[in-house]
């Protein structure tokens, strides 16, 4: 019997067009969690982060100034203000392209799982949303209910293909047939571990390193509601999270060697 295999989709700019924890932020701040100068400071890491591409100083400073404002952030809150908020806040902010290609591979039999270094209070629902059947997500630290502002796991970098390769050992899958998707050059580790690895939206770096590779470049342009592919089918009934927590087809696709990496084969 052949082994089970796995689309891997990073989550921020590849799925969503934007960061998923930084776009709570005016409703976290509508819950009494953050001040109008933090919800700035996060606007304005917002758009260094769009417009400059996630380089590793760039998802440092970002990780710290997560870690840092949810300090002492009650853990119910957090997850009731994004049950509450997030059709309105993550729909419209869905690839066309990314839900089309995730049903395609649905179609062909392979699980859809989600990696981010966003904190899952955020990705989980994200997950659920899009039917996805596994989370990969960063964990924080958390006591008496209440976040300390220090990461139990971090889910980057290395760490990202770490993480795809226990889920290989633990689930079965084969990764040599497996695929994987991303905008940062952050996240190479992760499309290197897998047999068809594709460039979403990518950073100066990551274009450069799949041009070399000749991985498949995709242009993703078309954020729109989800409920324009309703019926979204249903996450598998437990969807597995290998970390919990917090801190975080317009113009078409540019399909680079299709017939060469196709989804069919």
């Amino acid at each position: 019997m052949p082994r089970p295999t796995a689309a891997f989709f990073d989550l921020d700019k590849t799925i969503i067009a934007k960061s998923s924890t930084l776009a709570f932020s005016r409703e976290f701040q509508a819950g009494g969690l953050i001040s109008r100068r933090a919800m700035l400071r996060s606007a304005y890491a917002q758009f260094v982060f769009f417009t400059g591409g996630a380089d590793h100083d760039q998802m440092d400073k970002m990780r710290a100034f997560m870690s840092q404002l949810c300090a002492g952030w009650d853990v119910a809150t957090v997850r009731e203000i994004v049950t509450d908020t997030i059709t309105n806040i993550v729909e419209p902010l869905v690839y066309d392209e990314a839900v089309t290609l995730m049903a395609e591979h649905r179609a062909a039999g392979r699980d859809i799982v989600i990696v981010s270094a966003s904190g899952a209070e955020v990705v989980e629902p994200i997950g659920r949303m899009l039917g996805a059947d596994r989370v990969v997500a960063t964990r924080m630290e958390i006591v008496d209910g209440k976040y300390t502002g220090n990461i139990d796991y971090y889910a980057y970098a290395e760490e990202k293909a770490r993480a795809i390769e226990h889920l290989a050992d633990t689930v079965g899958y084969d990764l040599s047939e497996s695929y994987a998707y991303s905008d940062s050059v952050t996240d190479v580790h992760m499309l290197e571990v897998v047999g068809h690895p594709f460039a979403v939206n990518p950073d100066k770096e990551l274009r450069r390193i799949a041009l070399a590779h000749e991985w498949p470049v995709l242009l993703f342009v078309r954020p729109v509601a989800l409920r324009r592919h309703l019926p979204v089918p249903p996450a598998k009934p437990t969807l597995a999270a290998l970390a919990v927590g917090g801190a975080m087809a317009a113009g078409g696709v540019i399909w680079a060697n299709r017939k060469r990496r196709g989804l069919e084969a």
